[in-house]
């Protein structure tokens, strides 16, 4: 018997709106402000495992440089203002360039920034918004059925433009603790060649050898030798940024995450043909300024149509990497839809396989039916 069925509720995450869908064990947040899912919480325990920031944040269309100062500066500063969670990256991943940033487009793209009209139905929520700078539509659509312990979703983004766009589509997933907790929590991803940023990512507290090409889960480090990406850092400092193709032997791939104290098991799947990168992203404390202030413990599993966080010409003009593309075209006047799944429930590590990958992936694949 459900003790609560498909309510869906207006109430306020600090001082911002907030949406809930939830059945009998799962209730997911969603944020209006900037659409982002905030939170995904497991009723039996409380866990969830989605990052909520140190600072207070704010609705971003309500953001000003002026008044805001303590989100930072720069073209970063209106995203941190409301991030949380899994924020869309859209129609860019990555950094704008002189151009745009002057035209007003910030750090990955315009879905992130904007205030998005929200609309309940039968165990539903639909999200939509408008990128003016962009030309674009996105509709989201999140279902959650009756004793579901996975949330389905729908994302369809439309070209508003006559002009076939070049795009960065990325699902921005980060953890945060107490769920993450330093040298326990432990990851397994469909994951094949990978590499480490070609460029400084966290200066003075570089934990990976830049531009290191790799199979996964074995990066090599800064410092020699090689580390278990599957494992979280236990270092008191450090960040970097990976990315990873996605197994092209596979129709779906997947990433988990699992908490052994509370035996929690969370992870997204999707269509690799959808998504074929995954980039995971280490914050450590290492970015003393603000909003940062050393104070943050996070984990991006960032999912998504590039293998880095770029600009739209660096994007394009890399074309490929792996031999795998790394953007997408949206043809004019034309639409593409997307559908991913997350998930959240508890399970012995036994069920799993003792974490084995396929193990894994079986159990999942069972869990979204």
């Amino acid at each position: 018997m459900l003790l609560f069925a498909f309510r869906i509720l207006f109430m306020p995450f600090g001082s911002r709106s907030q949406v809930h869908l939830e059945n009998n064990l799962l209730r997911l947040t969603l944020l209006p402000g900037g659409g982002h899912i905030a939170a995904v919480t497991l009723k039996e325990n409380g866990v969830n495992p989605l990052w909520n920031p140190a600072w207070d944040t704010i609705d971003p269309s309500s953001y000003s440089p002026t008044a805001h100062p303590q989100f930072g500066e720069g073209v970063e500063a209106k995203l941190l203002s409301g991030i949380t969670g899994h924020n869309l990256c859209f129609d860019l991943f990555g950094v704008p360039s002189e151009a745009e940033a002057a035209a007003g487009l910030g750090v990955h793209g315009e879905a992130s920034a904007l205030d998005w009209e929200v609309e309940s139905g039968q165990g539903s929520i639909t999200a939509n918004v408008d990128m003016p700078l962009a030309g674009m539509q996105m509709r989201r659509r999140l279902k959650l059925d009756s004793g579901a312990s996975h949330i389905r979703v729908e994302e369809t983004a439309k070209n508003m433009t006559g002009i076939d766009r070049p795009v960065g589509w990325t699902q921005h997933v980060t953890l945060g603790p107490p769920f993450l907790e330093k040298g326990k929590t432990i990851f397994e991803v469909s994951a094949t060649r990978s590499k480490v940023i070609e460029s400084e990512f966290a200066p003075g507290a570089e934990r990976f050898l830049t531009a290191a090409e790799f199979d996964w889960p074995w990066v090599p480090l800064a410092s020699g030798g090689l580390g278990d990406l599957r494992e979280t850092t236990d270092m008191e400092v450090s960040g970097g940024y990976t990315t990873h193709l996605m197994d092209p032997q596979m129709d779906d791939s997947f990433f988990v995450a699992y908490r052994p104290s509370t035996e929690t098991l969370f992870g997204y799947v999707w269509k690799r043909e959808d998504f074929p990168w995954l980039g995971i992203w280490e914050e450590n404390s290492s970015r003393k300024h603000a909003p940062w202030n050393s104070r943050a413990l996070t984990r991006g599993m960032e999912f998504g149509v590039s293998p880095f966080p770029e600009t739209r010409r660096e994007s394009t003009e890399r074309g490929e990497f792996f031999g795998e593309k790394a953007f997408r075209w949206i043809a004019a006047k034309s639409e593409i839809t997307v559908n991913y799944s997350l998930f959240l429930c508890s399970v012995p590590m036994a069920r799993l396989g003792a974490f084995e990958q396929r193990a894994i992936l079986n159990y999942v694949q069972q869990l979204i039916r």
